[in-house]
């Protein structure tokens, strides 16, 4: 599609000879006066407005002016047979993009044609990227309208700018990297990497090399050179999710990462200095744990210095319901599926819900609800059934009755039924409760269910 030309000229002679050289290669329209070209301009869609300078009425700066008040998008180039270096600033200072004298030259009109042409498609591939990152990182993707919420929002968005190390602490499934990734895209460092790295997936051997790299033959199967997260994430953030699983040998590599903003590959000795912002999140008690001795004190302090804490969804249930519409259009899409949305009583038998595992377990659950639900509604039977027993007695999978008043009992029957559901596999059981199977171990431990150890 040709790009739109608007030519407004009060002399005839001049604006029918722009008119017959750009017709070549651009859709052209003309205008005898500012009147005439605002019609034009509020009626269809233009690219460039070429203006002449000098016109009786309205002159040709008060057109751009009123023209790019109307459409800020559009870009203005204004002729005149009087040029001068003053009129030239001034009109650039007003918003033209660039300023040529008559008789004009049809090369170099040409060649500015182009140029701005390809500004302004560069211009709109970047707002285009601009609204696809901020969609999918950006706080727009993050739900809530609770006061707990607000207060983090106003955090994230206040921390973004600096360059503070963020510490995000939450139960498992909150939302951490999520915040992680707004506090990356409302920040300066948002053209750089945003590097995620799931602490507790890794053994301390295999982590220290995921962080700060290898070099070739420096391990049995270090087969070659490889950069660490911290390499990549130059320029950029890194995101250390559940750093409270992090062995202490591994810690004081980080700390010295932190400190001096260098280290060293596995196996290396080259010294490589890195700018990265470091982004932490835990669902554990650091300062607990730095008095057990299992976690650094001068690392606890290097990484608490904005703390971020994500409420858990028993707390802000408020929000539920806008989580469950969120999720339900989510999903509708990607299933093709038009289900309208939650009967009464299911609506009240999902806020009743402790749920343990969060926002990540309600998406789940939505997710789960969407696909095999028959109607266009979400009834109490489309429930998951320990969703169903929430509000009154559930039968755990031993056979013992468990009455769902206190969070910590809601919270040991899901884990039951989870497991029962997954036949004893405690895989399978954390990804249905949506937490991590390292926090799944240690809350069969909390409750001392010593059947199951």
């Amino acid at each position: 599609m040709k790009p739109t030309i608007l030519i407004v000229d009060d002399e005839k002679n001049s604006r029918d000879g722009l008119a017959r050289a750009l017709r070549r290669t651009y859709e052209v329209r003309v205008a005898e006066s500012g009147a005439a070209a605002l019609k034009i301009l509020s009626e269809e869609s233009v690219d460039v407005m070429l203006s002449d300078l000098r016109m009786p009425v309205m002159d040709g700066m008060t057109l751009m002016q009123r023209a790019l008040a109307g459409s800020p998008e559009l870009t203005c180039i204004l002729l005149t047979a009087y040029g001068s270096v003053e009129t030239a600033v001034e009109a650039m200072r007003h918003g033209a993009a660039d300023f040529l004298t008559k008789p004009v030259n049809l090369g170099e009109l040409e060649l500015v044609l182009q140029r701005v042409l390809r500004s302004r498609q560069a211009e709109a591939e970047n707002q285009l990227l601009r609204e696809q990152l901020d969609s999918k990182f950006g706080m727009e993707n993050i739900i809530g309208n609770s006061p707990a919420m607000q207060e983090v929002f106003d955090t994230v968005r206040q921390v973004a700018a600096s360059r503070a190390t963020v510490l995000i602490q939450g139960e498992s499934g909150t939302g951490k990297e999520l915040i992680a990734k707004a506090i990356h895209q409302l920040s300066t460092r948002k053209h750089g990497a945003f590097v995620p790295v799931h602490c507790a997936a890794l053994s301390s051997t295999l982590l220290e090399s995921e962080l700060f790299g290898h070099e070739k033959g420096s391990f049995t199967g270090a087969a070659e050179r490889r950069k660490g997260r911290f390499e990549m994430a130059d320029g950029g953030s890194l995101f250390l999710d559940e750093i409270g699983e992090v062995d202490p040998t591994v810690q004081v590599k980080i700390l010295r990462a932190l400190e001096e903003r260098c280290f060293e590959r596995v196996g290396g000795q080259e010294t490589i200095e890195v700018d990265a912002r470091l982004i932490t999140a835990t669902n554990r008690d650091l300062k607990q744990m730095v008095a057990a001795g299992t976690f650094r004190e001068d690392l606890y302090y290097r990484l608490y210095v904005v703390v971020i804490q994500l409420p858990p969804l028993r707390e802000r249930t408020g929000d539920i319901p806008l989580l469950l519409n969120h999720f339900l259009n989510v999903f509708n899409r990607e299933n093709e599926r038009s289900i309208e949305g939650f009967s009464p009583d299911a609506l009240d038998l999902l806020r009743a819900y402790g749920w343990p595992g969060n926002v990540r377990e309600l998406r789940n659950v939505v997710e789960q609800m969407v696909v095999l639900s028959r109607g266009q509604r979400i009834g109490v039977r489309e429930l998951p059934a320990h969703i169903r027993g929430a509000g009154g007695a559930i039968q755990a999978s031993d056979g013992i009755s468990v009455q769902g008043g206190t969070l910590d009992e809601m919270e040991k029957q899901a884990i039951l039924q989870a497991l029962k559901i997954a036949g004893g596999n405690r895989t399978r059981a954390a990804e249905q409760l949506g937490v991590s199977r390292r926090t799944l171990h240690r809350k069969i431990a909390e409750y001392g269910f010593a059947e199951l150890k």
